[in-house]
């Protein structure tokens, strides 16, 4: 419970009461503004309290991450003699292994060439070497 009192909760809890109270404080003032005749505040009426409740919604999911987190850094650490080999279930991801290198052979020179795509290049080679001319200037 102590790790919900450093000075960054704080500032979360504060900033929680600040905008969950603005929030309010604007529903109500929509409220009075549509009870005057405005009808269009009645929407923004309803809709300041349902942010206000996001913000509290947020905020409750944010401190029961943090206290989990506290209860599993205090928890002993499993024993690994007594802790079983984990069952793959059918929807489990699968784990995380090292990339395998694959090696890539050169082509040789005797491949079929393609001479739509070694026109394309050609082009692509007279603009890298002329970085001003424009695609219209292509003598090709």
């Amino acid at each position: 419970m102590r790790r919900l009192w450093t000075p960054a909760w704080i500032a979360r809890h504060v900033a929680m009461v600040v905008l969950t109270v603005g929030f309010l404080g604007l529903g109500w003032w929509q409220v009075s503004r549509a009870a005057a005749g405005n009808s269009l505040s009645w929407g923004y009426a309803v809709e300041w309290p349902i942010f206000a409740g996001f913000v509290v919604y947020v905020w409750w999911r944010e401190v029961k991450l943090a206290r989990n987190r506290a209860a599993e850094a205090d928890a002993p650490p499993p024993d690994p003699a007594v802790t079983p080999e984990p069952a793959v279930t059918a929807g489990s991801r699968p784990a995380v292994r090292r990339p395998v290198r694959v090696s890539r052979a050169p082509v040789g020179d005797d491949a079929v060439q393609d001479t739509d795509l070694a026109a394309y290049n050609h082009y692509l080679s007279w603009l890298n070497a002329n970085p001003g001319a424009r695609p219209g200037d292509y003598p090709g």
